[in-house]
């Protein structure tokens, strides 16, 4: 592998040059700031990736058109998204890197939702999140192999309350890759989690998604800035590559 290849894979390259969401957003002594307290370096990859596929259920993207008939769906920059999800795991399957599908999925009468009910419900639609209704299947797009799993979750993160962490360490994993929605919610929850049990995490910008695009810009920031490197979804083409 080339010397620079290397540094961009293993941690020791820091800046990727591809604008970044959070761009627009930050001041000149909010860069200051970064810069002084040494923010925002690169954690790398590892050896042993997985892909952790975060809620990429109908519910959450809809149809194209049909923006109306989902009430939870993240329109636009779902669909596009989407795209680079299903053009990631397929890349991902290709190289035998496993895949973790999940859902988040609760009971049509709302008993498993704990405090979140206080927030929000949409109890009464089929295409929500809601056990045995279309809204929380898996997009179409999306097939898994025999090498991936797919589980239910009820919480935000997708370590919480859930077999992943088991399933990461069976397999020797070292490096995440995270990609799905809402990067807000359920993808900033598990982000924060895999760093936690001190796993690499990289998130591929074009691969997740946000009802809103201040939420996803703000998010992607705050991650990148402290637990995961947000790459451009090209880098991580090439780090597949690399395993070869």
């Amino acid at each position: 592998m080339p010397i620079a290849l290397r540094r961009l894979f293993y941690g020791k390259a820091y800046k990727n040059m591809t604008q970044k969401p959070w761009d627009q957003y930050l001041s000149q002594q909010d860069r200051e700031v970064l810069e002084r307290g040494k923010f925002a370096r690169r954690m790398g990859y590892g050896k042993r990736p997985a892909i952790i596929v975060v809620d990429a259920q109908k519910f959450m993207v809809g149809v194209p058109g049909e923006e109306a008939d989902w009430p939870s769906n993240a329109g636009k920059p779902g669909h596009e998204a989407m795209a680079n999800i299903v053009s990631l795991v397929s890349h991902g399957q290709m190289h035998k890197i496993p895949v973790f599908f999940t859902r988040f999925e609760i009971s049509p009468s709302g008993i498993d939702m704990g405090v979140y009910a206080r927030k929000r419900d949409l109890l009464n639609s089929p295409r929500w999140c809601l056990a045995g209704q279309i809204g929380s299947e898996l997009a179409d797009e999306l097939i898994p192999t025999g090498n991936d799993i797919e589980f239910v979750k009820k919480k935000p993160s997708c370590f919480h309350g859930t077999p992943l962490l088991g399933y990461l360490v069976d397999r020797q994993i070292d490096t995440v890759i995270v990609v799905g929605g809402s990067t807000s919610n359920c993808v900033r929850a598990t982000v924060f989690d895999a760093a936690s049990y001190n796993y690499r995490v990289i998130i591929p910008q074009e691969a997740v998604f946000d009802r809103f695009p201040i939420s996803n810009a703000i998010s992607l920031f705050d991650m990148d800035r402290q637990f995961a490197d947000v790459v451009n979804i090209q880098e991580v083409y090439q780090y597949f590559e690399s395993l070869a």
